[in-house]
Formats: C-alpha cells, sequence, structure tokens
C-alpha cells in the first residue's frame, strides 16, 4: 500500500513540475516579447523603401515618391493590435489615377464626400485613432472632396470594422495617407 502512495505522489510531482515548467517557459516567452523589439512604437523612422507598398498596392507606383514626412509603426500584441500610419509626399497626382479600371472591380478610388456605406464606416474607424497620430488628417478633412480613397482591406464584426487598411491622397499637396490598424 506504501509503494501505491509514494508512486502516486512521484506521478502526482512530475505532472506538476511539467506544468510548471511551462507555465515558467510561456512566462518567459511573454516578458521576453514585452521587452523585445517588437514591443516599441517606432516614429517617423519609415524610409520610401518601407512604404512603396501603399503605392504599389494602390497602383499609383512607388517611383512617385518623394519623401515620408511622418510615420508611426506601433508595437505588435499577440492577437495583432496595432497602428501603422504614413505620410508620404508624392511627385504627381493626376485626376485619371482615380479612374476606375473596369476590368479590375478590386481597382476602385471613392472621392471623401462620396464614400459607400461599408468604406464610410472605415473612415470612422481610422479617425478613432487620431490622438496617436495627431498629424493624420482629421474625418472631416477625410471626407471632403479634395481626398481619394482606396480600400485595401477591412475585416468587420458585424458591420463595424475592427481592422482595415485605408489609402488616402489629398490631391492639392501630393500627400498620401496610409493607416493599417486592428483592434
Amino acid at each position: 500500500m506504501r509503494a501505491r502512495i509514494l508512486k502516486f505522489v512521484k506521478w502526482l510531482l512530475l505532472i506538476w513540475g511539467g506544468i510548471s515548467l511551462a507555465v515558467v517557459l510561456a512566462l518567459g516567452v511573454i516578458v521576453a516579447y514585452q521587452v523585445g523589439a517588437a514591443s516599441r512604437d517606432k516614429d517617423d523612422s519609415a524610409s520610401p523603401h518601407d512604404v512603396r507598398y501603399v503605392l504599389n498596392w494602390c497602383r499609383l507606383g512607388d517611383e512617385r515618391i518623394e519623401r515620408v514626412i511622418h510615420s508611426h509603426i506601433s508595437a505588435r500584441s499577440f492577437t495583432g493590435d496595432h497602428l501603422d500610419a504614413f505620410a508620404i509626399k508624392i511627385s504627381h497626382v493626376d485626376e485619371a489615377d482615380f479612374a476606375s479600371k473596369k476590368d479590375d472591380p478590386t481597382s476602385r478610388w471613392y472621392r471623401g464626400d462620396q464614400l459607400p456605406p461599408v468604406v464610410d464606416a472605415a473612415v470612422r474607424f481610422v479617425t478613432a485613432w487620431h490622438h496617436e497620430i495627431p498629424w493624420f488628417p482629421t474625418e472631416a478633412e477625410l471626407r471632403s472632396s479634395d481626398f481619394y480613397v482606396y480600400p485595401w482591406s477591412i475585416y468587420c464584426h458585424g458591420i463595424e470594422p475592427s481592422a482595415a487598411e485605408l489609402i488616402f491622397v489629398r490631391k492639392s499637396d501630393r500627400m498620401v495617407f496610409y493607416f493599417g490598424g486592428k483592434t
């Protein structure tokens, strides 16, 4: 009987030790992640090379980039929550750049004062982050006829966006603004 009890206690302690080791390792990974480079926001550090995908996504072409005026790349959480935003000065923009391409329905620009409902909700989502990126245009500015919006991706829970990647172009001064965020 005594041998059975000792054998049970031995297995109980081995299991407890294994669980404790797993918890300690998991906590170590979490602490390392929080202290590491992925946990730091980076402001105004992006180069034209870093942001070229923005102009390529919306088919304006990265050869137009003159310089990156502002950038914000936030820390990443385990759930993927983040905020990335850029203000990019480009060499030129023409009205023809915003013409819809009939052969490609995914290549669609919308004027800021003529947004369909899902893009309208995404613009509202973007402007909720203004306190973190005060240099980004305000909601009123984004909804004006001077801005065009290119929705690269919008993820919704129900009908409310929980993540969005939008590209905005202000024709008057050849500025491109990118927003990528997830809550």
